[in-house]
Formats: structure tokens, sequence, C-alpha cells
């Protein structure tokens, strides 16, 4: 070794999500109702915590308030993780059980009128806990859990999601590889033919003719079963084997963690005409948390603790404190910021109705608002928008385009309502005449798509529609 020392320098990347971050992140995706109650479990625990304005007139609060404030937070226990919709396995509300908890995050304590269940974004957190105590990998599994959609499958391109997090493409790789041995089977997928072959590999069933059966699964579709034993290298009889247990599988393993969502659409955002013919957007104040940082009693109260626990519990609070109104503040931002940018691109709508409606998708939303794909995707989670149309979920106004591109698959799909609607007993339209209307129309689709979203509509086929016409007759 030469005698001279020498002094390296090595530039790396590194990922730091801190608790805070990723609550920040968990918070934007709650709905109005998941984010009051867990406002008001931190207004329960939090003393310098106040609802509302803080008024001059207001009673102080004691020391012994502010202690006995830090008895009941004591007695509460750890705070537990937010997380999506309210889903399976029930927990007692204030129960510390919640996975994800270890993490010293904050989370909400639902009231004892709300089902506090397990999601598939909780579920796949308490594995990721068990199987990795490495904190980078760690961070970025949850990226990943959290970017999931509700049937469990990856949509976000792994080499963007790496960009975005300033990771190397291998690492996402790893963190992905992790989640797809995770329960339920098949979850992590990026595609179908992953989430069969993720769950015939747990069987030990992914054999050279599986494989090849899994690549071709549009000729499983097209029921082309000579082509199928050709390209598999199988007989009949080994092929409808094949095809059984391809049955026997789950396709989209997150769905059994969906709710059954009862709760009354109330809009976040509201859209209302303005006076100078443009439109107008913003928050519905009715759906906003109101919570402040009473920072005259942490003033009065830091002056007087002695004891360290005392201290300790206070500096908590007031970072907490600060941390939550913060974030609040940064959502509601960003949920006005996603609202407006539909409003902009779906303004047809506000004005003519479901017709006018456009197609939109994620990306371009993202790409206009200089925000990520992800971040668009938690706002239009669990959010409305109301207007004098009536309130709809966020998700509703994206949506892709049928024909050539022009025409939102919605509004298609409406317009085909309105003309079998109008039909007379003795002139029923069948899908190639709804085709060519459509078609006259300036909107260019084919028989077989008109046949599809007449299907989705429970419309039933020309034919069917002629024989109830009969006996109405």
């Amino acid at each position: 070794m030469s005698a001279m020392q020498q002094l390296e320098l090595r530039q790396g990347q590194s990922l730091t999500m801190t608790p805070q971050l990723v609550q920040s992140i968990k918070l934007l995706q709650l709905s109005h109702a998941e984010l009051a109650a867990y406002v008001a479990a931190e207004l329960e625990r939090n003393p310098l915590l106040q609802e509302g304005e803080i008024r001059a007139d207001a009673p102080s609060l004691s020391l012994a308030d502010f202690l006995r404030a830090k008895q009941k937070a004591q007695a509460l226990g750890p705070r537990i993780v937010p997380g999506p919709p309210p889903l399976r396995s029930p927990v007692a509300p204030g129960s510390s059980g919640s996975p994800g908890a270890t993490h010293g995050e904050i989370g909400p304590e639902l009231e004892e009128t709300l089902a506090r269940t397990t999601s598939l974004t909780e579920h796949l957190e308490a594995q990721l806990d068990l199987v990795t105590s490495d904190p980078r990998l760690r961070a970025i599994g949850e990226h990943l859990i959290h970017s999931l959609d509700e049937a469990g499958y990856l949509r976000d391109d792994p080499a963007e999601i790496a960009a975005y997090l300033e990771v190397e493409p291998a690492d996402v790789e790893a963190a992905l590889r992790l989640i797809q041995t995770f329960e339920p089977s098949g979850v992590g997928a990026r595609d179908l033919a992953e989430c069969l072959a993720i769950q015939l590999r747990e069987r030990s069933r992914l054999d050279p003719a599986m494989q090849a059966l899994l690549q071709h699964l549009h000729l499983v579709a097209r029921q082309d079963f000579s082509a199928l034993q050709k390209v598999c290298g199988v007989d009949g009889q080994d092929l409808a084997g094949m095809l059984a247990e391809i049955r026997r599988l789950e396709p989209k393993p997150g769905l059994a963690f969906t709710p059954v969502r009862v709760d009354v659409l109330v809009p976040d955002v509201l859209v209302r005409p303005a006076p100078d013919g443009s439109l107008s957007v913003e928050l519905n104040p009715e759906t906003l948390p109101r919570i402040l940082l009473n920072r005259a009693y942490y003033a009065e109260v830091a002056k007087v603790l002695r004891k360290e626990e005392d201290k300790s519990f206070l500096s908590e609070c007031v970072q907490t404190a600060s941390w939550l109104t913060r974030s609040l503040e940064q959502r509601a931002r960003t949920i006005l910021k996603v609202a407006a940018e539909i409003a902009r691109q779906q303004e047809a709508f506000f004005r003519d109705g479901v017709s006018g409606l456009r197609p939109l998708t994620l990306k371009s939303v993202a790409e206009a608002i200089a925000m990520h794909e992800s971040t668009v995707s938690r706002v239009a989670a669990n959010k409305a928008i109301g207007s004098g149309r009536g309130t709809y979920p966020m998700k509703f106004f994206f949506g892709a385009a049928t024909g050539e591109g022009e025409h939102a698959a919605k509004a298609v799909q409406h317009r085909i309502g309105q003309l079998i609607g109008a039909e007379k007993p003795g002139n029923v339209l069948s899908d190639e005449a709804i085709a060519q209307k459509l078609k006259q129309e300036g909107i260019q689709v084919a028989r077989r798509t008109v046949a599809k979203y007449r299907e989705a509509l429970r419309i039933p086929s020309s034919a069917d529609r002629r024989r109830r016409h009969s006996r109405e007759a």
C-alpha cells in the first residue's frame, strides 16, 4: 500500500422517505370521512391541536390539563397508520395492532361507528415489515405497495418509479420481486400473464408448456385450441387440463380486499359557472378539517415543565401538530390543483353533460400540472366533484378514447343509450345501424364496440328488444 494516504470521494444515490413523507402520501388518498376520523383522533391525543379558530376569549388550558392529556394519549396507545378505505378483518377502535404501527407513524383511530378493517395496502405492509429490516428496500417497497391498483396490479413503469425515487432500476425490481412473493398470490404483477405465472410458480406448475400458454393468452381469448396445442406442444386432453388449472387461478387478487362502499357521495370540490362565463373551482369547506397549532398554550406550558418525559411529550406534540397542519394545507392545494385541471379539460361536460366528456388520462393531467402520475392517482382516489349536474367520483372524469380517439368512451356509451331510448317499436336499431348513426355524427366506432357498450349498459340485443316490443303490442 502506498505511504501516501488517498482520499476517495464516492457519489451514490440514497433514498430518504421519512415517516412524515410516507404519512403525507397516505393522507392524500384518504376520503374526507376517513380524514375527519383521523383528525378527530389527533385532536383527542394532542393538546396543542385546536379545532377551528383560537379565540382570545376561549377558556385557557392549564398545566394540569396538559398532564391529563398526556396520560390520555399514553392510554390510547401507539398511533396507527392511515390506509385506504376500510376493508376486511375487524380491529377494535383504538387498537395498536394495525400493520405498520411499529414504524412510529401517525394514523387514524376510527370512530366506533366505522368498521376498522384491513386493506390490501395494510396487509402487504405488514408482510413487508416481517421480511426485511433494510430501510432502503422497505421505502421502495412502501412506494410500490401504494402504487398498486385495487386489483393488485402495478400499472406504473418500474423504470419511471426508479427515476422518481432517484434509485437504481435494479433496486425497484428487487423490491417488486419481494412483493410478488406476498399474499394474496399474484399481487404486484404488471399484467395478467405475470399474475397467473406467479400463482402457478408457487404451485410448482409453471412448466414450459404452461409458460407457452401464458405467452399466448390472446389465443385463449379466441378459443383457438388447435393453435394453442401447437405452441404448447401438448395434445387436446393436456390442453384441457391446463385451461382448467388456469380457470382456478385468481386474475385480480387484490379484489378480495375491495370494500362494499356505502358512503354518501359528498363533493370534495365544487365546480360552478363564474360570472365571466368561465368555471369556478373551489374546495368544499364542509369537507375541510380546520385545525390549528395553539402556540400560545405551547409557550405557557413550555415555561413550567420540569420533567424530561413531559418536555419530550410536548416536543412530540408540537412537531406532530406542525406537520399535520402543513400536510393538510398541502393536501388541499394538491386536490384543488388536480380538480382545476380536470375542470379545464372536461369543461364541455360541465356545460353539456355526459355527451361532452373527452378522453382523459392520469398522465395528461399530471403533465399539465407538473405532478407525478402516482400523485394524481392518489388525489383521484376516494374524492368527488360536485356541480350543477350532480356529484361524480373524480375517477369518473378519466377514461380512454374510443373510435379515432376524439370521443370519451363514457360519452359514446351515453349516446348509444340515448339512441336506443328513442327507438320506436317498429324501428329497433341493430348494433350495426347504431354504429352507422354514430358515424354520421362524427363518431367512428365498430359494431363490436357498440355491442360492448350496449352490454355494459345492460341493454338487450336488438332481437330481444324486438321480441319485447312484440309481446307488449
